[in-house]
């Protein structure tokens, strides 16, 4: 059963950094902090999709400091040229929701090399919040809230294949990237422990998007006939509503959340050695050095 959630938080003079926010509870979640009062920066990889959501985002709102930024997750040059024009552009940036995502693909690279799904799952995020880190954290309290999921609770870490070449499983390898958001988000709150910002991984619920186009026939027909149970990308949005206002977490960081409360995550998720090891290895990929 969903749990209902609201508040009356506002978030004035507030910058808020959405990716994927073109479609799904990325688009909602942009909407309903745009109704709080936050500059929303909306970026997306699809420029088309990105501006016919943008006159959504605005017209369901009523705030027009809504702007698309072109961000392609899969392509670190894109990645790079997106953080220097927000270092340059924005005084700060108070919340910043990694939601893009890709599930249950066909096996693909991304420009850099990576396997599609750990490369923007984990690996475009992980670069995308260390260039944009010291703004981050020059705009405290700031958060900073990425989208996992319950299927974390099937992935492991394969850290001698993370590109899955030798073997690939389509729905392995979404496990495996939803794993490696929480094992980030553990890494980077102790990293950031009393400089004001704070992190969160979340489960958005079971929702109705077409993140589902690539899952095969049966688990499709399977997610049509528990449609009754799944839900809607508005209430999808709410945990990362809930974790970017909620003036009670101000002082958490590193938990994972699901229906908008403190949620139970796989052992395999609070393994710090694993994700001390995962963290260096997506330094090495990345070719940054972050402590």
């Amino acid at each position: 059963m969903f749990r209902s959630w609201s508040s009356d938080a506002r978030l004035d003079g507030k910058t808020v950094i959405i990716t994927g926010a073109n479609t799904g509870i990325g688009k909602e979640t942009a909407i309903d902090l745009a109704k709080r009062g936050a500059r929303i920066i909306m970026a997306c990889r699809d420029t088309e999709k990105a501006d016919a959501a943008l006159k959504e985002v605005k017209g369901a709102s009523g705030n027009q400091d809504v702007v698309t930024r072109r961000l392609d997750l899969a392509d670190s040059k894109s990645i790079r040229e997106f953080a220097e024009n927000i270092n340059k552009e924005e005084k700060q940036v108070n919340v910043l929701i990694n939601n893009a995502g890709l599930m249950a693909c066909p096996y693909g690279k991304t420009a850099d090399g990576f396997e599609m799904q750990i490369g923007v799952n984990h690996l475009g995020h992980f670069l995308l919040t260390y260039l944009l880190l010291d703004l981050i954290k020059r705009s405290t309290p700031a958060r900073i809230i990425t989208i996992s999921s319950m299927v974390h609770q099937f992935g492991t870490i394969n850290l001698e294949d993370l590109n899955s070449e030798k073997n690939y499983d389509k729905q392995k390898a979404y496990a495996q990237s939803k794993l490696a958001n929480i094992l980030f988000t553990r890494s980077l709150a102790k990293k950031l422990e009393g400089t004001g910002v704070t992190t969160y991984a979340i489960h958005p619920g079971v929702v109705q998007t077409d993140l589902w186009r690539h899952m095969n026939i049966v688990l499709q027909v399977g997610l049509w006939l528990s449609k009754p149970l799944t839900k809607t990308t508005a209430q999808g949005a709410q945990t990362s509503i809930y974790c970017a206002v909620a003036p009670e977490l101000e002082t958490e960081s590193g938990k994972y959340y699901s229906d908008c409360a403190p949620a139970k995550c796989s052992q395999a998720a609070m393994d710090d050695e694993t994700a001390q090891r995962l963290w260096e290895l997506s330094c090495k990929m990345l070719g940054i050095t972050w402590e």
